[in-house]
């Protein structure tokens, strides 16, 4: 198997590093590149860039905006964003309710939604997990009854990313309590603002705001806003969530990552030499860059595959690697950084009263502690490293 880039995907490749290092505002890239996060407003704005050159949904349909690519060119587009550090259009977007919409969804639905998901006019979140129900994802207890033209939602949703900004959620309920528990549940899409929803915030180990619980109490739901056909969302979420876990593996993140790690080592001195210069701090830097090439190649491979026709619209259940060996290359990459900034990881607030102490050690320093406890999640969400073995373990082994 042939995996290197022909002369067209190589002209494609430096087209997409031009765009992404010249359109982008520098401010947004390196707001990315430092490991701080990206607000609200700035999310919107880098969107909104890609999608006026559209560049922002490339994998849906052409006629909702996207490209007749090959999987080789996205994953050239997906890479090279990454390794510029724009940030990505809003995953829940882009990569879970929007292919769902345009593979599943009703004509009004695609017309109604599917322009302003792909401009983030609209912001959605991911109403999945639940407490009791995160990784054992069937076992959620979150209802929708059927009551004439309406469904009627009770129940809660928790880990719910960005729930504070989002304009609409895409739910998984409990349609059906009758059957097996795979079989009873449908795909539902929620506006924010309709009475009864509400969000609580959750404040995570990196002192921020990422996360929220959801409750619905007697929520009422247009039925026109089942997707798909009723008791038929464990499918639908079967389809989004192996989109998901491709995109997870994030190499272009960590090829990035390594660079600002390989960067700043070098400013930091062990004894009479640079960091980078270190015995055995390189070997670790050359053990996660292996690690990093061999996750890379597979990638490739799986995206090789999606050129085969019986796998055309079908996840690959090699994404289930990609988002084991892809996460716990992103946590080593952290981990690196927490060991290049050394003693001044420790928190430091000016904002704290009677403070008048300046910060200690370097401006890059600030992020690396918060980013490490952050990205402990990324081992658990999109189905835990633990349940990707045991999908590697059944769909790829045949144990």
């Amino acid at each position: 198997m042939d995996l290197s880039f022909n002369a067209e995907e190589i002209a494609f490749r430096d087209r997409m590093r031009e765009f992404f290092t010249t359109e982008i505002p520098p401010a947004i890239r390196d707001q990315v590149q430092r490991g701080e996060h990206v607000s609200q407003e700035q999310m919107v704005t880098a969107q909104r860039i890609l999608n006026a050159h559209g560049l922002a949904v490339p994998h849906w349909p052409v006629e909702w905006g996207g490209h007749d690519w090959t999987p080789v060119q996205l994953y050239i587009y997906q890479d090279e964003m990454q390794q510029a550090c724009v940030p990505p259009p809003l995953g829940f977007n882009t990569n879970m309710v929007g292919p769902v919409i345009a593979q599943f969804g009703s004509e009004a639905q695609k017309k109604q939604f599917l322009a302003p998901t792909a401009n983030l006019d609209i912001w959605w979140c991911q109403g999945f997990s639940e407490p009791g129900a995160g990784s054992d994802l069937a076992s959620l207890r979150t209802t929708a009854i059927r009551d004439g033209d309406h469904y009627v939602v009770n129940g809660q949703k928790t880990w719910t990313t960005l729930a504070q900004y989002a304009d609409w959620i895409f739910c998984l309920v409990r349609t059906d309590t009758k059957v097996k528990k795979q079989e009873g549940i449908s795909f539902l899409l929620i506006d924010m603002k309709a009475p009864g929803v509400s969000v609580r915030p959750i404040q995570t180990i990196d002192g921020g705001i990422e996360v929220n619980e959801v409750w619905f109490d007697e929520v009422r739901v247009p039925a026109e806003n089942l997707v798909g056909e009723e008791n038929k969302g464990w499918d639908y979420a079967k389809f989004l969530l192996g989109n998901e876990r491709t995109g997870i593996a994030r190499v272009g993140v960590s090829k990035a990552r390594i660079r600002r790690i390989k960067q700043l080592a070098a400013l930091e001195r062990v004894g009479d030499r640079a960091m980078i210069d270190e015995p055995h701090f390189r070997e670790r830097v050359a053990a996660v860059e292996i690690e990093l090439k061999a996750l890379e190649m597979t990638q490739l491979r799986v995206v090789a595959d999606e050129h085969k026709q019986e796998r055309r619209g079908k996840p690959n259940p090699a994404s289930s690697i990609l988002k084991l060996k892809g996460s716990e290359i992103q946590q080593a990459t952290t981990e690196l950084l927490m060991d290049v900034v050394g003693p001044y990881i420790l928190p430091y607030d000016d904002h704290e009263p009677g403070s008048n102490e300046p910060p200690v050690g370097p401006d890059y320093a600030a992020e690396a502690a918060p980013t490490y406890f952050n990205w402990r999640k990324i081992s658990i969400y999109g189905g835990s490293n633990e349940i990707q073995r045991n999908i590697v373990a059944k769909a790829i082994l045949g144990f």
